[in-house]
């Protein structure tokens, strides 16, 4: 293979498509029985709320659970011994930052729920006026229409989201839409709705895709609107913005989400530099690849793509001889060390195996081809 057709079919292998990236947390604690010794095997179920999803582990031999990989939201979380519910706390809600500790001390719990049982008892004996009962069944009236709402957001939600995995983007799109009517406050709704739009116009052409990516890119202000503090959708906005051909804007996104999360600086950047690739935008690419590497320093990936940038600025004499520019050699080299049977380790190998062919008298003996003094 020519030096030529071996850069472009290397550079070639930088992916078209980007994982989305989202936040996810953990939820850890202690069990401890009415005896206030730790509960071995203990199920504990984990519910979120605000979207609808189930998780599920057990305590360990000392009483200890622990799952990770949530994503950021409110909980409800239920600790279950032969099948049965022995305690709950609703309403937890989770962070970026560290892992949600929440504890079940069931004797303590027990006592206050038996004194719980005992107010309630005494409020339901003692005559309640008009006023009060007016009250109460209004509240009831109020309870049942959130459940309501509730009920029908995660159907929509789940409906999509089933749909969106299943690259059914129009009914992706009518459910998740669905469910942004029945409660526009939910940003993780927007940015799903975003995602199927834009799903939905990588099936069309012409009007129909510009039509499909303007509703996505409309979903995902709407979900930075409502919270403009989340990388990941900046993230996720960024790219969306790419396959519109809105690189400044684009540009613009990804360096909000840098600014909100600099340890993923590294990921923000190689996506940039992988979208102006694509985009036939090599210069500014490298240079995003760059920053990726100055942001961390072990990014493999971002080393190797480097190394294919600086490639294609390689000069090639009349004699077919090739000379790269500083850096090619070191990054993919660089690569190499970082992941030696890594997915581009071949290409890794042939580049510079080419290379070497054609720069090495250079490289090695820097005084060949000057004339000896007599």
């Amino acid at each position: 293979m020519s030096f030529r057709s071996l850069a472009q079919a290397s550079a070639g292998l930088l992916l078209l498509a980007f994982t989305s990236l989202a936040q996810i947390t953990s939820i850890e604690g202690d069990v401890k029985g009415m005896d206030g010794q730790p509960v071995i095997g203990a199920v504990v179920k984990i519910e979120r709320t605000d979207i609808k999803a189930t998780y599920q582990t057990k305590t360990d031999k000392k009483g200890r659970y622990f799952h990770t990989g949530l994503p950021i939201g409110t909980y409800n979380i239920t600790v279950l011994m032969d099948g049965k519910e022995v305690d709950k706390q609703n309403g937890i809600r989770t962070s970026p930052s560290d892992a949600k500790d929440v504890n079940f001390d069931l004797k303590a719990d027990s006592a206050k729920l038996a004194a719980g049982a005992q107010q309630m008892a005494a409020a339901d004996t003692r005559q309640m006026s008009a006023a009060d009962k007016a009250a109460l069944e209004k509240n009831m009236k109020e309870r049942e229409a959130q459940l309501k709402k509730r009920s029908e957001l995660n159907d929509s939600f789940n409906t999509g989201m089933t749909a969106a995995q299943n690259k059914q983007w129009p009914e992706a799109v009518a459910a998740l839409t669905k469910a942004s009517e029945v409660d526009p406050t939910q940003p993780a709704v927007w940015g799903q709705l975003a995602e199927a739009y834009v799903g939905l116009a990588s099936t069309k052409t012409g009007a129909d895709f510009d039509a499909a990516m303007a509703k996505g890119l409309e979903a995902y202000a709407k979900a930075i609107e409502l919270k403009p503090d989340d990388a990941a959708t900046h993230n996720n906005y960024a790219l969306a913005l790419a396959k519109a051909k809105r690189f400044p804007e684009m540009q613009a996104e990804l360096a909000k989400a840098v600014q909100l999360d600099p340890p993923g600086a590294g990921k923000y950047y190689y996506n940039l530099g992988a979208l102006l690739v694509n985009s036939g935008q090599n210069d500014a690419a490298g240079e995003a690849f760059k920053k990726a590497i100055d942001s961390d320093p072990n990014y493999a990936e971002a080393y190797y793509q480097y190394g294919v940038t600086l490639v294609s600025k390689a000069a090639i004499g009349s004699d077919g001889k090739v000379t790269p520019v500083p850096g090619t050699v070191e990054a993919l080299q660089k690569y190499l060390e970082l992941q030696p049977t890594g997915q581009f380790a071949q290409p890794a190998k042939d580049m510079l195996a080419t290379l070497g062919s054609s720069v090495e008298t250079r490289f090695q003996n820097p005084d060949a081809g000057k004339k000896k003094k007599k």
